[in-house]
């Protein structure tokens, strides 16, 4: 999915073992007010705390995504990083993006490729659309390529910068969430291979950025064009959202999740709200035949089993 979360300039973020996301404050020295990237952390603050507080990034950061949406999000940013990558491919020698050129550390399209491929299939290309919502990123990311490159900034830093902050704790989300492999199919995305630390990329590359050789109304310009990718990105959160409306709980991918046996299952909200609305019978099945799938359990129904057999060939003499 979804990084559907983008950066807030000069935080770090972790994940504790409870799933909480932890903020570690972190030091730029010499850096002015008027610098391009002090610039965009005021200036995006509250394109970024709207974005934050979307219901789709809420309930991604709360473990509570479902598999069809993070697939369609992760659509999206294969469309979205496909326009932008070849936008910076053709703008490479612009003076004022070339220093942020960082194909090798930071390029997405071919990690978002496998990703889809492992959702899809190997026919994925034929399947995934482009959305209404991404199309209008798309369209922008492309039109600043060709008219003003300089605003490529703006798109790139609001991206790759989020990806490496936010997106690595929304990896470990998805992860757990929608119980992918530990080996890290189906979130590629959020691994960069060549990049050994992610605090010293990110420092490297807002110090670029403050090397720019730019005129105070171009600086602003930037700030502005990155709100405007802000607003990109929470439109498509909120595409998500109203998509996700409409689909029944998971039924593409096994109706209920599979309860483990571990914690007091009547105290989950999930298996709650379905008791209630179905009267308990799914929850009892589904219980049932978690029930069946431990160990301990099993053995318990052989048992049963052969007592019965026992009793019924007994009756039979």
């Amino acid at each position: 999915m979804p990084a559907l979360k983008a950066e807030e300039p000069g935080q770090e973020e972790t994940m504790q073992d409870g799933g909480e996301v932890v903020y570690e404050k972190e030091h730029d020295d010499g850096v002015s007010p008027s610098d391009l990237s002090e610039l965009l952390k005021a200036g995006t603050v509250d394109a970024h705390d709207k974005a934050e507080n979307t219901q789709f990034v809420k309930d991604f950061l709360k473990g509570h995504i479902r598999k069809e949406l993070f697939k369609l999000g992760t659509v999206a940013l294969y469309f979205t990083y496909s326009a932008l990558e070849e936008e910076m491919d053709g703008n490479r020698d612009q003076p004022q993006f070339a220093p942020l050129y960082f194909p090798e550390e930071l390029h997405r399209r071919e990690a978002l490729a496998k990703d889809l491929e492992f959702f899809y299939g190997e026919n994925w290309q034929a399947v995934v659309q482009l959305s209404e919502a991404t199309r209008k990123y798309v369209d922008r990311i492309h039109e600043v390529g060709r008219s003003e490159p300089e605003l490529l900034v703006a798109h790139a830093y609001t991206r790759y910068m989020g990806d490496l902050s936010g997106g690595q704790v929304l990896k470990k989300v998805a992860q757990r969430a929608l119980k992918l492999p530990s080996t890290g199919e189906g979130v590629q995305f959020y691994t960069f291979d060549n990049i050994s630390s992610a605090k010293e990329f990110k420092q490297l590359y807002r110090s670029r950025m403050n090397d720019l050789d730019l005129d105070q109304e171009t600086k602003l310009r930037i700030v502005e064009e990155a709100n405007r990718a802000f607003g990109f990105n929470m439109e498509i959160f909120n595409e998500l959202e109203r998509v996700g409306k409409t689909i029944k709980d998971e039924v593409l991918d096994g109706g209920l999740p599979e309860y483990d046996g571990k914690g007091d299952l009547s105290k989950c909200p999930y298996y709650a709200a379905k008791t209630a609305a179905g009267g308990g019978s799914a929850c009892v099945c589904h219980m049932a035949m978690a029930v069946l799938r431990h160990p301990t359990g099993q053995v318990i129904m052989s048992a049963c089993i052969a007592l019965l057999a026992g009793v019924a060939a007994w009756y039979l003499m």
